[in-house]
């Protein structure tokens, strides 16, 4: 870590990593804790119902054994949750419509993940919420999720994100598994 990286750790400025394999966080943590040194307490990685897979195993022991926290990024997919892409499209404008992002459009595109999100579409509709209201909320609903950056670009989109709170507090374990039995196949 390093006296300067413990200095920004004492002051607040530093928490955690960003994309760190479960192994090196670990490592990073013992370290820390044989040399008297502020441990890691975030770790901020991509989350949403496609990209599970790190979150859900490889942090699994982490939780315990250290207590680590998420601050997580991407929870509506690159947009793939809001159902912008569900006609297999990619809109004018949008982040998949860049010249060099042809990894991001062949993602948003898929049309088994656009099935999926028009599914579950029709369980937000249930709980009278968008798409990315739901996305949002089963995110929050993850016990060692601290945390989630959004990302809007525009002001109406950060109105209605801060409404997963309200969803959140309304998925129940039947309503979890339900989200979950529908995207798990397609997750990583």
């Amino acid at each position: 870590m390093g006296d300067a990286r413990h200095h920004r750790a004492r002051q607040g400025v530093v928490l955690g990593h960003q994309q760190w394999p479960a192994d090196d966080i670990r490592v990073a943590w013992d370290i820390a804790q044989r040399h008297h040194l502020h441990k890691p307490v975030v770790e901020e990685p991509e989350y949403n119902l496609f990209h599970r897979r790190r979150v859900e195993v490889e942090y699994a022991r982490l939780y315990r054994d250290t207590g680590l926290g998420l601050t997580t990024w991407s929870p509506l997919a690159s947009g793939l949750l809001t159902g912008k892409y569900a006609s297999g499209t990619v809109p004018d404008g949008s982040r998949a419509a860049l010249k060099n992002y042809n990894w991001l459009r062949q993602q948003v595109t898929d049309p088994h993940r656009n099935q999926a999100v028009s599914e579950l579409g029709r369980i937000a509709a249930e709980l009278g919420a968008t798409t990315a209201q739901l996305a949002l909320a089963w995110c929050l609903s993850k016990p060692h999720v601290s945390s989630v950056i959004t990302g809007a670009s525009r002001p109406a989109q950060v109105i209605e994100n801060m409404q997963a709170v309200d969803v959140a507090a309304r998925l129940d374990p039947e309503m979890l598994a339900r989200i979950e039995a529908l995207t798990e196949p397609l997750a990583d």
